[in-house]
């Protein structure tokens, strides 16, 4: 009768971890997403695409073709040209993967109308065909299918011009595309001269690689093609789409009919993209094209897409296969797939499988680390996962069936460790505890120390006297509007690399990462009696590295803000908060706050650094010039604040004391009606220092004292 508890309480785990693994499963959060994209990522890598001969090529814009012709945007006489000998060439389809969005500028109209000309020349040049119209009329000669850029959101525009015609087959599709509600088309002469017209916007992942390309899209209320499926529909002369839905209503798209060419889709009308490793032989140099270089079999019965390869012109795009690659290839693989029927799938009924694994799985491996010896439990599952992830991949490699082995395999191991963790010894469950969890989120030069040192640990919290660091770069968020996505998080990626290197390298721990903000916590876990002279050595190497970094790429035209840091030390709780299964290791009181609180004080003093008396106290000779005694907004008290006194980023020069700054402000702290004047000499000897101005305004509004009232955070 004693045991039947423990025997409940302990097949309850099991139970749990396997209702856990289906809330996964239903539910989906974005970190599962990103592990099991990552796996399918691996299956490419492993296994790609093998490349088979078939009438697809790229014309490239390449960096061979720029310097050879100039750079892009070529005058439309020349794209005329070059469109020209791809017809004649007997091409089936030229996509377009340019937007022809502007007038061409070269044309001799337009620079009559810029050039200062004598009027008799200005009405030769007038006479001159338009490039335009040149190129209009190469349109007209056929086959030829122009690209449009979608926008979620965007000012109200034309629709695109839409050449060909849509049929429903069962449920209305609108609802299951991605929708877009503004168009970036071609000029309406051109549009108009083209036999096609697709989309050439992508969908990517949430981390930015393009695993599928829609072969429809929704644009207000209307169902556009991509510029591989109006090739495809252009190269077999064809009218008409047929979008057919799943019989089950609220599925979503079943297939997409192109001309004779049946594309079966994901429900969102999307084609998973199975990549090859890199192959010359796709491309053709339009350099080539132009010069007639081009054997005309490599060209003729083909579809051809005119796209860029060239770095400077921006159309790249991360691949499954870890690479960077050009749009138009993207558009081109996926053509190649639909042409030989080699199509990736996540099939309906896949969900149906991966449930069962996590239900019947999770309760047998639950059953078995119960019962049985670490050992033997622990061969089961490593068995057990081993055949999932064996499963998954021959359904991948025989019959390209996209099955997720991420999910599954961690129910599965959720389960046996829950199980084995009721089996174990209560030291082998804390070794372990420790190892998984402080390994996640402790420095790494701290992690060999805890593990040796477990005692250095509490579970829940404990009262301990931390020094924090916060950073925040001014105007950021400005910037990122600004800048292309991939551009803006390589350079904010080496700049957080480098400034928690620093933290680590003065035994930092990092406390959490909020975008372009960091926090940096010292004396936790593990005690360190030198925790406030850490943290401003490190302040100071943060803001060195940080200002040599903003300058570095200011003066590439990047307009990349300072670094903002606070500094405060006291008293927090430090501990472990959170449950079993997700939990995280912080320190929670007034102190932390205060020292983000610091942080931003910067912008309203004209600072970059604040570091509060509290942790000034544990570094003596320090170089600090006095700011004032602040009263943040919200506090009743005052704290003391200094500003460290840097070398504006340089290396190797030892700051000195500002001995004028010092005697002005001791003139201030006491009131002493010569204050207004020292300030008024240094104002005119320093009109940039942001505290000479800043005190300097105070006196002359009236305000006495060191002391400064923040009434905004």
């Amino acid at each position: 009768m004693k045991r039947f508890p423990k025997l409940t309480a302990g097949m309850l785990a099991p139970l749990a971890a396997v209702i856990f693994g289906v809330v996964l499963f239903l539910f989906e959060p974005m970190p599962l997403q990103v592990l099991r994209n990552a796996v399918f990522d691996q299956y490419q890598r492993w296994h790609p695409r093998l490349y088979q001969h078939v009438p697809v090529r790229i014309i490239d814009l390449d960096e061979e073709s720029l310097k050879r012709l100039g750079q892009w945007p070529w005058p439309r006489t020349q794209v005329a040209d070059l469109i020209d000998r791809l017809q004649k060439a007997g091409a089936a389809a030229i996509g377009m993967d340019i937007v022809f969005a502007e007038p061409d500028r070269t044309s001799p109209k337009s620079m009559s109308a810029i050039w200062n000309l004598p009027d008799n020349i200005r009405r030769r040049l007038e006479k001159i065909p338009d490039h335009d119209e040149v190129l209009a009329r190469t349109l007209r000669q056929g086959q030829v299918v122009l690209g449009f850029a979608v926008e979620r959101e965007g000012p109200e525009r034309p629709l695109p011009a839409r050449p060909f015609r849509v049929v429903f087959s069962g449920e209305p599709p609108l609802s299951f595309l991605h929708p877009f509600s503004s168009a970036v088309t071609s000029i309406p002469l051109l549009e108009s001269a083209a036999a096609g017209n697709g989309a050439l916007t992508f969908v990517p992942d949430s981390d930015g690689v393009v695993r599928r390309i829609p072969l429809a899209v929704r644009l207000n209320e209307q169902v556009m093609p991509s510029i591989a499926a109006e090739s495809l529909r252009v190269a077999q002369g064809q009218s008409n789409y047929i979008v057919k839905t799943a019989a089950q209503k609220g599925t979503g798209v079943q297939e997409i009919k192109i001309g004779g060419v049946v594309v079966p889709t994901t429900p969102r009308g999307e084609i998973w993209v199975h990549f090859t490793r890199p192959v010359p032989d796709r491309y053709l140099p339009a350099w080539k094209v132009l010069a007639g270089e081009i054997p005309r079999e490599q060209v003729e019965g083909h579809i051809v897409l005119v796209g860029t390869s060239a770095q400077g012109l921006m159309d790249l795009r991360f691949s499954p296969m870890g690479t960077i690659i050009p749009g138009v290839e993207v558009h081109a693989q996926a053509l190649e797939q639909i042409l030989t029927k080699a199509y990736l799938s996540r099939p309906s009924w896949a969900g149906a499988i991966e449930a069962l694994v996590i239900v019947i799985g999770g309760l047998t491996l639950g059953i078995i680390a119960l019962s049985t010896q670490a050992i033997v439990s622990a061969g089961v599952t490593v068995a057990v996962l081993f055949a999932a992830g064996w499963g998954a991949w021959t359904a991948f490699t025989r019959y390209g069936l996209l099955l997720d082995p991420v999910t599954p395999s961690l129910a599965l191991l959720i389960t046996f460790i829950l199980g084995s963790v009721i089996h174990h010894r209560t030291s082998e469950r804390r070794q372990r505890w420790v190892r998984e969890a402080f390994s996640r989120y402790v420095s790494p030069n701290r992690v060999d120390y805890l593990i040796d040192n477990p005692d250095q640990l509490e579970l829940g919290g404990r009262r301990q006297e931390c020094s924090f660091i916060f950073t925040d770069i001014a105007g950021y968020t400005g910037l990122m509007e600004k800048m292309d996505p991939a551009e803006a998080v390589s350079i904010l990626n080496a700049y957080l690399d480098q400034m928690i290197t620093i933290a680590f390298l003065n035994g930092g721990t990092l406390d959490r990462i909020v975008g372009d903000a960091v926090a940096i916590m010292f004396s936790a876990p593990v005690v360190q009696p030198d925790h406030r002279t850490r943290a401003l050595k490190c302040a100071i190497e943060m803001h060195s590295f940080a200002t040599r970094y903003a300058n570095d790429l200011n003066e590439k035209g990047i307009a990349f803000g300072q670094t903002r840091i606070g500094i405060h030390s006291g008293e927090v709780i430090v501990g472990n908060f959170g449950g079993s299964t997700m939990f995280d290791y912080r320190a929670l009181g007034d102190v932390v706050n205060t020292a983000a609180r610091l942080e931003s004080v910067n912008k309203h003093l004209g600072t970059l650094i604040c570091v509060s008396e509290a942790t000034l106290s544990g570094c003596p000779g320090a170089v600090v010039r006095p700011v004032g005694s602040l009263i943040l907004k919200g506090k009743s008290t005052s704290l003391m604040i200094y500003e460290p006194v840097t070398t504006s980023g340089k290396k190797s020069i030892e700051p000195e004391r500002d001995t004028a700054y010092e005697a002005a402000f001791e003139l201030l702290k006491e009131r002493n009606p010569d204050a207004r004047e020292a300030f008024e000499k240094l104002v005119w000897e320093r009109p940039r220092d942001p505290l000479v101005l800043l005190h300097f305004k105070r006196l002359q509004m009236g305000e006495e004292g060191d002391t400064i009232i923040l009434r905004e955070k």
